[in-house]
């Protein structure tokens, strides 16, 4: 994780918030010592967790916000969401700590442990995968902070038909503070779906290989990703490593993937304003947004443009991606 950036610090002390700076970057110089010397994913403790909430309130009474990549970290979530959550949710508050996560994997891996485990919070956790779910509740009815009061964990396949019906009988209806959306298939379809909920906070997965333009796979109930070859890199394969990688790729031996699978963010973001959302960033790798429903938090976290949202080595992967999906099937919504 990066410490404080030093671009605000004569902003602050034109201000006049030196002594929360200071703060700040010693909270999160020990956030990085602490994560690098971290045998496990599990890093950032709940009292760390609570100091940097304090803090982030402070800075941005002082009218000081800070960028997601400067608040990633990471417990449990694949890259930084967990970080930017806290980020996020320290700015808006809460109203009831209740969250839905949709192919949630094997739990110890998702944008809502962290909430669940350090904060309390309440889930709904869905995957299609039956082992996926037992492994995830295994781990939760084991973890200290859960076991008493897991969160519920349900085997199903999701359809643009069920969905409502699965959150609404789950019990999870109505507002809750997060939704977050990982299919890795037909994900625009569902959320455009869905209307049982009416999350604060959205986290969508989005393909920003499929370009700058509103395009998504089309429906079908028996949807699953394909992993396309990429015959030619456009970095080499260590660079890339060393650059985090996307959700998008896979390696074997040096060989990488293309998923074909989910949307792009132009679609997503043209979804959640029809549903009354703002895009207000991405994590730094560029595979996953976050939107906040437009009566929530306007002043903190303004719109931002999908462009802001994509990492750097996107457009250069572009090129050679384009040709590798170019006999499969994409829908303009």
């Amino acid at each position: 994780m990066a410490q404080y950036n030093p671009k605000w610090r004569p902003i602050a002390r034109a201000i006049g918030i030196d002594t929360v700076v200071a703060k700040i970057n010693v909270i999160l110089q020990h956030l990085q010592k602490t994560q690098a010397q971290a045998v496990t994913s599990e890093s950032v403790c709940k009292g760390t967790q609570i100091l940097l909430s304090l803090e982030y309130k402070a800075l941005a009474d002082k009218g000081v916000t800070l960028p997601f990549d400067e608040v990633e970290f990471r417990n449990f979530s694949q890259t930084g969401e967990d970080g930017i959550l806290h980020y996020i949710f320290s700015l808006i508050g809460t109203t009831n700590k209740r969250c839905a996560e949709i192919c949630a994997g094997v739990g110890s891996e998702c944008n809502s442990a962290n909430l669940i485990l350090k904060h309390g919070w309440d889930a709904l956790l869905v995957d299609g995968n039956e082992n996926h779910v037992a492994r995830g509740k295994e781990f939760f009815s084991h973890h200290p902070d859960s076991k008493v009061v897991p969160p519920l964990y349900l085997q199903r396949w999701i359809t643009r038909d069920n969905i409502n019906d699965i959150l609404e009988d789950a019990g999870f209806s109505g507002e809750l503070d997060l939704f977050s959306l990982d299919m890795d298939g037909v994900d625009y379809w569902i959320w455009d779906a869905i209307t049982a909920i009416n999350p604060r906070v959205v986290v969508v997965e989005y393909q920003s290989e499929f370009g700058e333009e509103p395009v998504t796979v089309p429906y079908r109930d028996d949807f699953c990703a394909q992993w396309v070859p990429l015959k030619a890199q456009p970095r080499d394969s260590n660079d890339t490593a060393a650059a985090g990688g996307d959700s998008a790729s896979q390696r074997d031996g040096g060989m990488q993937f293309n998923q074909y699978g989910g949307a792009s963010l132009a679609a997503f973001n043209k979804l959640a304003k029809r549903k009354g959302y703002r895009l207000v960033g991405a994590n730094s790798l560029g595979h996953n947004a976050f939107f906040i429903r437009n009566d929530i938090g306007m002043a903190v976290f303004p719109e931002v443009s999908e462009q802001s949202c994509y990492n750097g080595l996107y457009r250069e992967r572009r090129r050679t991606v384009a040709d590798e999906l170019q006999g499969f099937e994409f829908e303009r919504v």
